[in-house]
């Protein structure tokens, strides 16, 4: 009897277990059902403008085409809180508790790099909208981007410098605690030094931190030199200072940046001395590029009542290059969608159309916009020789 009561425990164990299978087999089953695609970007701290504006796009598109393989797309939104630290735990936060098995992000190319080696090691692709550095994706075969790359955007501002303001000396304002920042200044300062020919075209380099407010003693330095053009890439709350301030000190040269100072934000701070600043960035809604750039235009309009930013239209194009290559692959094995987002070629995007290089890297048109009338206003395309 002793035996008997045994065995029948053991059943029951058994019998248990088997059920507890069952639920969890059903459980996995209806999660099944829905796709999840990561979304890490700044929504609080020093970039959230910037961060907020990929996330309108990337919300836009999941609402306009919001099934593939006949499941549901579910964004998942992780705050990096605009930290590098705070980028890497959204990253895994994404990949280990939410088990996403695609992410788009990141605002902000340092805030990517800090993200980068999590993709890497969980074999998760990621897509960044508008992270511009090259060491986003370098030696890094799970990470890709749907804009233009910092080497290229350097140039086509040292090109505007010369060529249309008839500049042949320079000084560089970097953020030196912002990977773009530096970045971009040194493919500046070479492209300018090449063009003019003079090893010595660049008077000045001054730097700056993250955060920081004031910038007298740079400028101070920068005007002393007597420079024909400042170009001063750098997140927008910093970059308007610096210019409110460089107007402040008497400083009447053409000031440059890049892509990031097109946000609302930068206009709201420099106020009237923003007027006449020169940038790099990669849309423009006056050049429709695509049958896509109508669509996204006519619906984001709808949809919000105003015009979309640049990376408005990139956060869009990231989740649709995601999307069709999980179309073409026809499973949710990340790593046949990270084989297949590698084969895109000729996508035509809101923000134009997106071949990516063997390093993940999209050629794309470059835009050049100035402020004007307390607008940025369309100047010239520049595309890639």
């Amino acid at each position: 009897m002793k035996k008997f009561f045994s065995i029948l425990i053991v059943v029951l164990l058994l019998s248990s277990l088997i059920v507890g299978c069952s639920s969890e087999g059903a459980s996995s089953e209806e999660e099944s059902d829905v796709i999840k695609i990561g979304v890490f970007e700044p929504l609080t701290g020093a970039n959230a403008a910037g961060g907020e504006m990929e996330v309108e796009g990337i919300e836009l598109a999941n609402e306009m085409f919001p099934e593939v393989l006949g499941k549901k797309v579910e964004l998942v939104k992780a705050d990096n809180k605009s930290e590098k630290v705070e980028a890497a735990n959204a990253a895994t936060y994404l990949i280990d508790k939410e088990n996403v098995l695609a992410i788009i992000g990141s605002w902000g190319s340092s805030l990517s790099m800090a993200a980068g080696p999590i993709a890497e090691d969980n074999q998760i692709p990621v897509v960044a909208p508008s992270a511009t550095n090259p060491l986003v994706t370098e030696g890094n075969d799970w990470y890709f981007r749907v804009c233009f790359i910092d080497p290229f955007q350097g140039k086509v501002m040292a090109n505007y410098a010369y060529k249309e303001l008839g500049a042949k000396t320079a000084a560089i304002v970097q953020e030196v605690s912002n990977d773009y920042s530096v970045g971009l200044a040194k493919f500046f300062t070479d492209s300018f030094k090449e063009l003019t020919g003079d090893d010595n075209a660049i008077l000045d380099t001054v730097s700056y931190n993250t955060q920081d407010t004031d910038f007298t003693a740079q400028l101070t330095s920068i005007k002393e030199q007597n420079p024909d053009v400042i170009f001063a890439p750098g997140n927008y709350t910093e970059s308007a200072l610096l210019t409110k301030q460089a107007r402040d000190l008497g400083i009447d040269i053409p000031i440059l940046g890049g892509d990031t100072w097109e946000t609302p934000e930068f206009i709201d701070i420099a106020k009237d001395d923003a007027e006449g600043v020169v940038l790099s960035t990669f849309y423009t809604t006056e050049v429709p590029i695509t049958s896509m750039s109508e669509t996204f235009l006519d619906a984001y309009r709808e949809k919000y009542d105003k015009e979309p930013a640049a990376v408005t239209a990139l956060g869009f194009d990231a989740y649709l290059v995601i999307l069709e290559a999980i179309e073409r692959a026809g499973t949710t094995d990340p790593v046949a969608i990270k084989e297949e987002i590698a084969k895109t070629s000729g996508f035509e995007g809101a923000a134009g159309v997106v071949t990516l290089d063997e390093n993940g890297d999209a050629t794309k048109n470059a835009i050049i916009k100035q402020v004007k009338n307390g607008q940025f206003e369309y100047l010239a395309t520049v595309e890639p020789e």
